[in-house]
């Protein structure tokens, strides 16, 4: 064996060493969610089960407490989805216009206003909990989806903002300017032209904004009321339910139901948000 086959040998063996040191709880966590309760008390951590089931899936998704509340992470579930669809497609979408006017249709003050946003990309999230409490009574959306949906909105911006502008400040802009002398406008030139060579940043910036606020914990358990509770923070009040006996099936099975839209998610897309990165998604 030559040095070069030797060293490729090693990359490869490091390499899937640390995907199952990262893999292993997400495995865990799966055979668990199929195992029943006495088989999981007799042992065997990674062990695969005798008896697949699916009755701890059943139970968590419709029966169990989450608190004193029995109807499983169901109502929970569709509340996010509730609150992700139009949060994502609507900070997606005011991220792509500013991205477009502060590098095709630059004004006075359009790089301090960038600045500023951008600020906001770094910006703790705690600090803003108290004033957008305030601000969600004032509209009277405080503890429903809808104030949820603003809330996601407003703080995605900035990150959506940065990804569309680095990425059509590499579109030439000879091609706007092509446009305009055409007679094309603002929307015109942002719907025909813009638009269709956006499909990397797109899928980036969707997969991007799915993820972060299906996973958000932070503004569910703050911002949200009794009927508006989202996924994360159902998971949470069922794992910290008491009871006579700890059901770590169940409590796996529910994790496994909050985790499977974003990994579906990147199952599907995931070589497609890489390409979008490599396009120029985090450039500059």
């Amino acid at each position: 064996m030559n040095r070069i086959h030797f060293h490729r040998l090693a990359v490869w063996g490091l390499l899937m060493g640390f995907a199952a040191f990262f893999l292993a709880p997400l495995y865990v966590m799966l055979v668990t969610s199929f195992k029943g309760a006495d088989e999981i008390r007799a042992g065997g951590l990674l062990a695969l089960p005798s008896a697949p089931s699916l009755e701890a899936w059943g139970i968590a998704w419709s029966s169990a407490c989450t608190g004193t509340d029995c109807n499983g992470l169901k109502p929970f579930f569709w509340n996010s989805v509730a609150m992700v669809v139009p949060a994502v497609l609507i900070s997606t979408a005011l991220g792509a216009v500013n991205g477009y006017v502060l590098t095709k249709w630059k004004f006075r003050g359009s790089e301090l206003m960038f600045a500023l946003l951008l600020f906001g990309v770094f910006m703790p999230l705690q600090v803003i909990l108290l004033p957008m409490s305030q601000v969600l009574g004032w509209l009277g959306m405080a503890n429903s989806i809808w104030g949820l949906v603003l809330v996601h909105i407003l703080c995605g911006l900035p990150s959506t903002t940065l990804f569309f502008r680095n990425y059509y400040a590499a579109l030439p802009d000879e091609l706007i300017k092509a446009a305009m002398l055409d007679g094309a406008g603002f929307w015109r030139i942002f719907w025909r032209i813009v638009v269709p060579l956006s499909t990397p940043i797109l899928v980036v910036t969707l997969i991007w904004q799915f993820t972060a606020i299906w996973n958000d914990f932070l503004f569910g358990v703050v911002f949200s009321g009794n009927d508006a509770k989202p996924v994360t923070v159902g998971l949470n009040n069922l794992a910290n339910t008491s009871s006579t006996v700890k059901a770590y099936n169940v409590d796996m099975a529910a994790a496994m139901i909050a985790a499977l839209p974003t990994l579906a998610v990147y199952l599907i897309a995931g070589k497609y948000f890489v390409r979008g990165l490599t396009a120029g998604a985090v450039k500059g």
